[in-house]
């Protein structure tokens, strides 16, 4: 239940802000909203608005907003000469479509300057041990939280991967020798370590602690994150497709079930899963895809260069096809979650 209610808010969220994105954007080009829905199949709730109707349908994984004249069938639909989405400029249809995906990177880059600023980051430069685990060898060895391990078996570690390394590769036969900062003295320690029962390294039981940046510095560190977030997540989609590398990619079961794990360890944890799926969904949506909004901004760019446009009604047809391919898509994924799951 925890996993199905975190999927919900997670989706109800990314699909809202990108939509809203699209709404905004089109009121403010003077393109007529005939509907804002969020979910899709039968309507379960409506409400008319002063500009548009308000709808909530059955099926809670995704979101549309229905502009006048923006399909071939709603041409008549248009109230107002001008005012549809197709009557524009391209460079209006661009900024609309441009909006939606933008709301979710913008979205992350909120969520991570939050982050940065309220959990912080694990502080990997230096090996100052931010807290201990219960009843380890840490924690027996009288290990603080605040102690600096500058020297691991007589080797001098400056940073805490160059400590990890160096209690990994200790035996675990022997004593582990310390060397610990505490308060302005140098403190020798033996410390008789276990192993972890996962990985068979040994394990001494502590865990970094955490940076937290200021308003300002948070918000230029998510700005660096959620840029290279994106350059990332691009490069990957584009390795998958072209069969360079092998991604595990997941439906919305797996992603239900990651939803309900980051639910489970906390706020926080969550928060950051949320920035992760929003980012993914407004950097997918930007691919030149048909359906996708990349796919329509494709066919304006091709407009703005030739001063040609498609005709509207083949344009609708190849978006009609790679809406089916998607959802073959997303079907093949869910097929592979469940199997995962047998």
């Amino acid at each position: 239940m925890v996993s199905i209610l975190s999927f919900v808010l997670i989706i109800a969220v990314c699909v809202v802000i990108h939509e809203y994105g699209h709404y905004r954007t089109a009121i403010a080009m003077g393109i007529q909203v005939h509907e804002f829905a969020f979910g899709m199949g039968p309507v379960i709730f409506s409400k008319k608005g002063k500009r548009n109707i308000w709808s909530v349908r059955l099926f809670p994984i995704g979101g549309f907003v229905r502009l006048a004249g923006m399909e071939e069938e709603e041409s008549q639909e248009v109230s107002c000469p001008g005012m549809g989405f197709n009557e524009k400029s391209p460079w209006a249809r661009l900024s609309v479509l441009i909006a939606g995906p933008a709301s979710n990177v913008f979205l992350a880059f909120l969520l991570t300057a939050l982050l940065l600023g309220g959990q912080g980051v694990l502080n990997m430069e230096t090996p100052t041990v931010g807290s201990i685990m219960a009843g380890y060898p840490s924690d027996l060895a009288g290990i603080r939280p605040g102690d600096v391990i500058i020297s691991v078996n007589g080797e001098s570690v400056s940073d805490w991967s160059s400590m990890a390394q160096a209690i990994r590769n200790s035996p675990l036969d022997d004593p582990l020798a310390l060397i610990i900062l505490r308060e302005g003295r140098e403190i020798n320690m033996n410390v008789e370590i276990t192993d972890d029962p996962v990985t068979g390294f040994p394990l001494l039981g502590i865990q970094p602690g955490r940076i937290r940046y200021s308003p300002l510095k948070a918000i230029n560190q998510s700005m660096s994150y959620t840029f290279h977030m994106s350059t990332a997540m691009i490069k990957g989609i584009g390795e998958w497709i072209f069969g360079k590398t092998e991604v595990d990619v997941s439906g919305p079961i797996g992603i239900a079930s990651m939803a309900g794990d980051a639910a489970k360890q906390g706020l926080w944890p969550f928060i950051s899963f949320l920035a992760i799926i929003s980012l993914n969904l407004g950097i997918i949506n930007l691919f030149p895809f048909p359906a996708l909004d990349g796919g329509r901004i494709i066919f304006i760019l091709g407009e703005i260069v030739t001063g040609k446009r498609l005709s509207q009604a083949i344009e609708g047809y190849i978006h009609f096809a790679g809406f089916v391919l998607l959802i073959g898509l997303i079907l093949f994924i869910t097929w592979q979650d469940v199997m995962k799951l047998l």
